[in-house]
């Protein structure tokens, strides 16, 4: 998801390219002639899947890739995006399952398209990815080893991004961007959107208790750059096995890397478990798995394990309650929109109700059974 810091100001600025001038932006662009292109998911930029035709100069390339269109208040930070994309080739240097960027016929990461709608003319930086295979990890049944294996992914990755550095780096500091964690109390302005409900009465608690009890400790964590969005649509799988009792599955992808900013190794981890529970049959179990696996790389101190509920609640509300104010915005991506809500406001009223101390007591005592070689 790649998202603005001004939500209000979204609500015009999503992409409406066709197939065919997606297809006209493909060859102009890069210099491949498109065989076959169909739009993907996305939140308010535009993605399509394209194949691709192999030509006498193509004929060991990849011939499948995702064109990325970004809306128009991300394309006014093109050092964002330029930085975001060698991250992206960073790690996969390093041996992370990215995606290679394409480089345009001009030999750049990106290019600034324009387009006249009659009463505006509006620009949109445009970027093509190769395409990553494997299933999406909300699609499959989530074993304890692979939590483990999504929390141990998200530890190597904010481990590994301490050795990059660009000239850039400083724009990952993003301080009014909605979807940083640190910025839940920013929520309230989109309150409105849940009407007079018990949701909404829980994220005011949630808010309230994450002004007095995380932002008054932030000092005390280690800050790192965050991938932020390490979501069950954003990892992909493969089976490595078919045995009769469940395939095993491997990390095939990590995708969207639009929401990376500055913030703390407990960020991280608390995003990822909030997402990994949003599928799961036994979801208040699945934190001590994911933790247990981001510990192994990188352990916690003993504050920020002690601010990892309210992260976590506070994940959720982030993803509820702009899934809710977004549907106000474009009734039309409402499916997509709402992917989190499906169970989300089940799990952080779960969450809410047992209260911090019993959901530690879960995770914690799941995480230390990892230590015995006793995996719960």
């Amino acid at each position: 998801m790649s998202r603005g810091d001004d939500l209000q100001s979204q609500a015009l600025t999503k992409p409406a390219f066709s197939e065919t001038q997606a297809s006209a932006l493909v060859e102009s662009v890069f210099g491949l002639k498109v065989s076959k292109i169909q739009p993907l998911p996305s939140y308010d930029d535009q993605n399509f899947h394209v194949c691709v035709s192999r030509t006498k100069d193509t004929t060991d390339g990849p011939t499948e890739y995702v064109l990325k269109i970004s809306n128009t208040e991300s394309s006014k930070t093109p050092e964002l995006i330029e930085v975001q994309s060698h991250i992206i080739m960073f790690l996969r240097a390093a041996g992370f399952p990215t995606a290679s960027v394409c480089r345009t016929k001009g030999d750049n990461l990106t290019s600034l398209v324009s387009t006249d709608s009659g009463s505006e003319i509006a620009s949109y930086l445009v970027r093509l990815l190769t395409y990553l295979p494997g299933r999406p990890i909300a699609e499959i049944p989530i074993s304890p080893q692979l939590l483990y294996e999504i929390g141990r992914l998200a530890g190597n990755l904010d481990k590994t991004l301490e050795k990059f550095h660009h000239p850039k780096l400083s724009c990952l500091r993003r301080e009014n961007f909605i979807w940083n964690l640190k910025n839940v109390p920013l929520l309230e302005k989109y309150l409105y959107a849940l009407g007079q409900s018990r949701n909404r009465e829980i994220v005011t608690q949630v808010i309230q208790l994450f002004k007095g009890e995380v932002l008054t400790k932030l000092g005390d964590f280690r800050e790192c750059v965050n991938h932020g969005d390490l979501n069950d649509h954003n990892i992909l799988v493969e089976a490595i096995n078919s045995a009769p009792e469940g395939a095993t599955y491997h990390v095939s992808g990590i995708l969207d890397f639009g929401d990376m900013s500055y913030g703390y190794y407990v960020f991280e981890v608390a995003i990822t478990i909030m997402y990994m529970m949003i599928e799961s049959k036994s979801p208040l179990h699945v934190g001590g798995h994911v933790l247990a696996g981001f510990e192994s790389i990188i352990p916690l101190t003993p504050v920020e394990r002690g601010a990892l509920f309210l992260l976590v609640c506070g994940r959720f509300c982030q993803s509820l309650v702009i899934a809710a104010h977004s549907c106000q915005l474009h009734p039309e991506n409402k499916e997509y929109l709402m992917i989190t809500a499906k169970t989300g406001w089940k799990h952080l009223q779960q969450m809410f109700n047992m209260g911090q101390e019993a959901v530690e007591e879960i995770w914690f005592q799941t995480a230390r059974s990892y230590d015995s070689g006793i995996a719960m």
